[in-house]
């Protein structure tokens, strides 16, 4: 049955000299307005225990574009800036649900220049957007056609570090879900292969940042050798953000491809519970774990198990998927990383990685068939008790960039 979802469709566009002006001093000026209403709240909270909501930082926005020091604020879109307080009550709502932590001040060199319009701030006409305050359309580079009829509901424009402008649509899409299928797969995430599949496949990690390591360390190099401050360093930080800008964008367009080709062939996908945090604190892999982008990979398999009606099965960070003897079920003691390839009791002689794919797949199905709280009949060696459950979550739709 087709879904209705919103997606959103970003796009690169190159401004004239007049629409870059404009776009920077609305990234300004949406920037000092989360500053100033976040510090106006954070001496509420802490001063009286107050809450500020949306409404009363509206209104002392009003207030703010009276005085003589911020009547710069009028010289810009409205919307913009009344986004930048709605994703603040967001913020401190996430926060006030102890679901993230007390929000940050926005850096001007640091964090995302962007600015969000909604339908009161832009025109959408036979396929030209036209921002308020421009005279002209922006000269979007279509890389891609957007739904048939659809109509763009926000649009957000970016600019990366690299210098790099981006407008992102959001739009209403139908999507039909993939053919149904009886295949199911385990997947085991690693560094050296960047998934090995329970069908003993394993996927080769491109190593996007290893390829490009020589080029990004000569452009580092020389951004250190400038003067701050000096338009040198400037030209110098672009060259370095674009070598970054290459890295991410083959690392997304590989995972992209990945995810699709595993969620249209197979009715269930079995993953690990990873807590990439704290992976990350091992000082000699840290690097490649950031290379494999494990975190961006789930993301792309729940959104898009959702989209297709596929199941994704996350089973608990703590199975001992290595260690389990898919064959007798023995739980093996020590399992040191650099031991590719074991043998076991019963003499089954085990790949690591793809005996690891094959009992998540295992411990998966039978999650999804039993529900949660399956827990394999044999001990850990560890605890000397049963190993921790496993864990059936399904894909919950989001509003991906793609």
């Amino acid at each position: 049955m087709t879904q209705q979802v919103k997606r959103a469709f970003k796009y690169r566009f190159y401004p004239t000299g007049e629409q870059a002006a404009e776009l920077s001093r609305t990234f300004g000026c949406v920037r000092l307005v989360y500053n100033k209403a976040l510090e106006e709240r954070t001496r509420a909270w802490y001063g009286e225990q107050r809450r500020v909501s949306y409404v009363q930082s509206s209104a002392a926005l009003t207030q703010w574009k009276k005085t003589g020091e911020l009547a710069f604020l009028t010289e810009v879109s409205s919307v913009p800036l009344q986004q930048a307080l709605r994703h603040l009550q967001t913020a401190f709502g996430n926060f006030f649900a102890k679901r993230a932590k007390y929000p940050r001040y926005k850096s001007r060199k640091k964090s995302r220049a962007s600015a969000e319009y909604t339908r009161s701030a832009f025109t959408w006409r036979d396929g030209h957007l036209t921002l308020a305050k421009m005279a002209k359309p922006l000269d979007i580079r279509w890389s891609r056609p957007l739904p048939e009829g659809a109509a763009p509901t926000t649009v957000t424009v970016s600019r990366d570090a690299a210098g790099r402008w981006f407008v992102s649509l959001l739009c209403e899409d139908s999507i039909a879900p993939a053919p149904a299928t009886t295949a199911a797969i385990g997947i085991d995430a690693g560094v050296t292969s960047l998934v090995t599949l329970s069908t003993g496949e394993k996927v080769a990690n491109p190593k996007h940042e290893r390829r490009d390591r020589a080029r990004l360390a000569r452009a580092q190099r020389e951004l250190s050798r400038k003067a701050k401050g000096s338009a040198n360093r400037e030209k110098a930080r672009r060259r370095v953000a674009k070598v970054h800008a290459r890295i991410a964008d083959r690392r997304r367009d590989f995972l992209h491809k990945l995810s699709t080709r595993l969620v249209r062939e197979n009715q269930t996908v079995v993953i690990e519970d990873l807590t990439v945090r704290n992976l990350l604190k091992n000082g000699t892999l840290a690097r490649a774990i950031s290379d494999a982008s494990w975190t961006q990979l789930r993301s792309m398999l729940e959104y898009k198990c959702a989209w297709y009606g596929r199941e994704l099965v996350v089973i608990d960070r703590f199975f001992p998927s290595s260690k389990l003897c898919g064959n007798c079920g023995t739980v093996r003691g020590k399992l040191p990383l650099n031991v590719r390839e074991w043998t076991c009791a019963c003499g089954t002689v085990h790949d690591r990685d793809v005996n690891a794919a094959r009992n998540i797949l295992a411990a998966g199905l039978a999650a999804s068939a039993c529900g949660d709280g399956v827990r394999p009949q044999r001990e850990s060696s560890r605890t000397g008790r049963s190993s921790v459950k496993q864990e059936p979550q399904r894909a919950t739709a989001g509003i991906p960039r793609l």
